[in-house]
């Protein structure tokens, strides 16, 4: 079963639900903090971890095929990584139209097979929490819109371990349309002055297939839902309604008759997401179109520069 995160989680502040799930954020705080120091696995290849702290929701793999990109111009032989999820084959078949995935099951196993394959750079999907691997460089992602929630770890929060642990991470990578940059800026460099901040916008690829003159309306299933309408919005579409499912939602034939239902009633066309494209059943999918997006980096030489030094980094 499905479930959309619990609302109190992005609540400003922590509410009493938050507080009476503290003593079992502490728990799972201590539990994560036993494997802190577990013996790590060194490889030759490369390793990159592209991960959050915020769950779901924060650019991982757009950011994960950004850098791909980057190396690939730079003559580097690249993999991505990502732990196997059943239900999370969107991302994995997105990663796939970019690149060699390797999906087993522990990412130990496909850094293993990646480095027999002779690849130079290995990218993870996710990961920032296996400390298994002691990853070469580490990029922490946030969405400019969801930040840290209401700051707490979970269940009582959105968080996966304390957002103090900053302090131990020299990068942080800030996904989204460019909102609250100052505001979140000035949180992380409170908590560690030295790390480097870099930030990527969210850039449609295919707006010459739309109409803007015509209505829309828009759903998804992914953790940035927001971020996704508010892109739409600034880029003149006209949403007149929108709809949120749980992330990495499976879509049944119901669903998709109550959308084309809606949209009738609207009069309306229906936008989604890529992710949530490749999710639908394939009967009537044709009246349904997505937005393809690619993620610009702010500052792409910042970014280059610190990940073709990965060397003097570790």
């Amino acid at each position: 079963m499905q479930l959309k995160k619990p609302e109190f989680w992005d609540y400003k502040k922590p509410n009493l639900i938050s507080w009476l799930l503290f003593p079992i954020s502490k728990l799972v705080e201590v539990y994560s903090s036993f494997f802190l120091n577990k013996k790590k696995n060194n490889f030759k290849i490369k390793t990159i971890c592209i991960g959050n702290i915020y769950i779901g929701g924060t650019g991982k793999t757009s950011l994960a095929i950004t850098i791909n990109e980057i190396l690939k111009k730079n003559k580097f032989r690249t993999c991505f990584i990502k732990k196997f999820y059943s239900n999370q084959d969107d991302e994995q078949k997105i990663l796939q139209q970019n690149g060699r995935v390797f999906l087993e099951k522990k990412r130990f196993d496909s850094l293993k097979i990646a480095e027999n394959e002779k690849y130079q750079y290995a990218i993870f999907d996710d990961g920032l929490q296996d400390h298994s691997i002691d990853y070469d460089f580490k990029l922490v992602c946030f969405n400019t819109i969801n930040w840290i929630g209401n700051g707490m770890v979970i269940p009582a929060g959105p968080l996966r371990e304390n957002i103090k642990n900053l302090k131990q991470y020299n990068y942080v990578f800030l996904n989204g349309n460019l909102e609250n940059l100052d505001f979140i800026k000035k949180e992380i460099f409170s908590l560690n002055p030295k790390i480097q901040i870099m930030i990527g916008e969210y850039i449609p690829t295919n707006l010459n297939e739309f109409n803007f003159n015509e209505n829309y309306l828009a759903f998804s299933g992914i953790g940035n839902h927001e971020t996704f309408i508010t892109m739409l919005k600034s880029n003149k579409f006209k949403i007149v309604k929108h709809i949120e499912y749980p992330d990495h939602y499976k879509y049944s034939k119901n669903d998709i008759k109550e959308l084309l239902k809606i949209s009738k009633k609207l009069n309306c066309k229906i936008i989604t997401t890529e992710k949530d494209f490749l999710r639908l059943e394939e009967e009537n999918i044709n009246e349904i179109k997505f937005v393809k997006t690619k993620l610009k980096i702010v500052d792409e030489k910042k970014l280059i520069k610190a990940i073709l030094n990965i060397n003097e980094i570790h």
